[in-house]
């Protein structure tokens, strides 16, 4: 790649580091580093936020400044009109039925989200400023509106419901333990299907009437199961994806009688050995999307005739947003790939033409030279076959490998566009992401691979995948980075100390350093979900076994060089767990690079704040593979 020239390195220097933003340890981005990487920082995408009732109009999320905002598009490729204006970014929007505005926002990355409603050109606070809410969902009339916060105990999330826009006085529709949220009105607006999030394997869904305040079970309680989406049809038809019948979530059809035991369960998707994942319905179409090894395939059922077709899309393509016009035989949908940002489109139903709104800009860059990975599934220790995304650089190699892990841990690395692979790409390093045991999409047994005393289980997968590595001849073994997120970037600890003579360096993002601090420190609200997923650190026994395996505890075995990086007002991962590693290693004699974002979260999602730690990353890896 031919060297790009700044003809202002030292305002792109002093522009590079935003005021919130404190580096420990860690050198001031390279001028020259950040000339050649601005072009893959530049790529922005569209996500669809809402289709109008007609589908000739919508509601994108996509940032023209430093953060993503609401905008506006009346036409396929149409101007795309800013509506928001905020300093923080927009996390969703819809419109009500009868055209009001609503988002959601937070504060600094701290998850406290807000729903503002549009007034004016601006956003007015309809929610108490003070609690955790989710996005509003309507009734058909627009009567109702119902959400979930926090707001009772800090730890139990209720749904609640406003009625003819009283959102002063929001009436409790669930008061019970747990993580509850509103799924589906039904068509008549008077019940509300309502879900308890348990576990990635584990949920249940209630169907509330809202008149009465009379409950009935919907999916058994206490069943191992789980339960995601859920969609009325007409009173008495509700279509929702379960693996209650085996493996992988499937779409059923559940025919509602006079009592619970009589309600008819019918499995549609017996053939499809893959998650359903999103499933909308119109009329007598229900439109769902299943994961095919982090790929997606849209399907179209007919309720009438039992037909099932699969439109044509682009190749490689990532679903996900699927919604329905309200009025209009129309689907939205949000598409992506490796070698494209998201866009926008609809798919009209009568014929059959998919139909591009946005067209989002990649910096200049060449979209033919995107290069896209390939699927590949290696063995880990006990047999296990794992699978990975790799992308390759030109030329035959060896080439060194930078592994990145997803984080979840029940998350799916997917093949998204992401500008810094494709720009490590045209620097010859390859860039390998593994789905080890706990990811989502490959079934409920590879789900719970990775749970409690089997945490372990799933670092040594990296090890395999080391040794996959080492027997390829076009990567080498000798020169490996590893970084990752959240989950991944306990893994990257953990790799550090298992495989720290075959690792040279590791970036760690918003990462767990101990299992027990990690589980006493995050916010109320998440600590019995976590504790699910790892063990509960209140029992003497898992307590002493998460000390053992915790990161924070063989701090003095990490020699490989280290990045770490968080945001202040993280309210998952608590910004204590990178402070103590970074600690520990430094007191072992060893050096830390160190990035604190004092205005963001959990990730960061400030454009400048990403750029920054985009070029820091690159310079460390570049350093530590490349030799730079």
């Amino acid at each position: 790649m031919p060297r790009l020239k700044t003809l202002l390195p030292l305002t792109l220097l002093a522009a590079a580091i935003p005021p919130e933003v404190v580096l420990d340890g860690a050198p001031e981005p390279d001028p020259e580093v950040v000339a050649r990487l601005r072009p893959y920082l530049e790529p922005r995408g569209a996500s669809l936020a809402d289709l109008a009732p007609d589908g000739r109009a919508m509601l994108i999320l996509t940032r023209f400044g430093d953060t993503t905002q609401v905008h506006r598009v009346d036409a396929p490729l149409g101007a795309r009109t800013q509506l928001t204006f905020g300093a923080e970014p927009v996390g969703s929007a819809s419109w009500t039925p009868d055209g009001a505005l609503l988002y959601l926002a937070d504060v600094g990355g701290n998850e406290q989200h807000q729903l503002l409603a549009l007034r004016e050109g601006r956003g007015v606070l309809l929610t108490d400023g003070a609690h955790r809410h989710t996005p509003p969902l309507f009734s058909a009339d627009g009567r109702r509106v119902a959400f979930s916060n926090n707001a009772r105990n800090q730890r139990d999330t209720d749904v609640r419901l406003v009625t003819d826009g009283a959102w002063d006085t929001p009436a409790l529709v669930t008061e019970r333990e747990g993580a509850w949220h509103a799924v589906d009105f039904s068509p008549d607006g008077r019940r509300l299907i309502v879900g308890r999030y348990v576990s990635v394997t584990q949920s249940l869904f209630e169907i509330v009437d809202l008149d009465t305040g009379d409950r009935r079970p919907l999916t058994p309680e206490g069943a191992d199961e789980a339960y995601g989406s859920a969609r009325f049809q007409d009173a008495d038809t509700i279509w929702l994806t379960s693996d209650r019948a085996g493996d992988f979530h499937d779409l059923w059809r559940v025919d509602l009688g006079r009592k619970p035991r009589q309600d008819t369960w019918t499995r549609l998707t017996e053939d499809l050995p893959w998650d359903v994942r999103e499933v909308e319905v119109q009329g007598d179409t229900v439109a769902f999307v299943i994961n095919e090894e982090g790929w997606s395939r849209l399907y179209l059922l007919d309720t009438a005739t039992g037909e099932r077709r699969s439109p044509a899309l682009p190749p490689m393509s990532i679903i996900h947003g699927i919604r329905f016009a309200a009025g209009a035989p129309v689907l939205g949908l949000t598409l992506s790939g490796p070698d494209r940002p998201p866009d926008a489109y609809t798919l009209d139903l009568a014929d059959g033409t998919l139909t591009r709104w946005t067209r989002s800009e990649i910096g200049g860059l060449d979209p033919d030279a995107f290069i896209v990975p390939e699927l590949i599934r290696y063995e880990s220790f006990d047999g296990l076959s794992v699978p990975a995304f790799v992308y390759r650089p030109p030329g035959p190699g060896p080439h060194p490998a930078l592994i990145r892990i997803h984080g979840g841990p029940e998350s799916q690395a997917r093949p998204l566009f992401q500008g810094t692979i494709q720009y490590l790409l045209t620097r010859g390093i390859a860039v390998v992401i593994p789905n080890v045991r706990g990811s989502r999409g490959y079934g409920r047994d590879y789900l719970l691979m990775d749970n409690g005393r089997l945490r372990e289980d799933s670092v040594r997968d990296i090890g395999a995948l080391l040794d996959w590595i080492a027997a390829d001849p076009g990567l080498d073994e000798a020169r490996v980075g590893v970084a990752g997120g959240s989950y991944g970037g306990y893994m990257v600890l953990a790799s550090l100390i298992h495989f720290g003579d075959r690792i040279r360096a590791g970036c760690d993002m918003v990462g767990i350093s101990s299992f027990v601090t990690f589980l006493e420190n995050t916010r109320p609200y998440r600590q019995d979900l976590r504790r699910v997923e790892y063990g509960d650190e209140r029992d003497p026994e898992m307590r002493a076994f998460l000390q053992a395996i915790s990161p924070l505890s063989r701090a003095h075995e990490i020699r490989s060089a280290l990045f770490v990086a968080h945001g202040a007002n993280d309210p998952r991962v608590p910004v204590g767990e990178a402070e103590q590693i970074v600690e520990a290693v430094r007191a072992s004699g060893h050096d830390a690079w160190y990035l604190l974002a004092r205005d963001e979260g959990h990730g960061f999602q400030k454009k400048p704040n990403r750029d920054l730690f985009a070029a820091l990353q690159i310079m460390f890896f570049e350093e530590h593979l490349l030799g730079n």
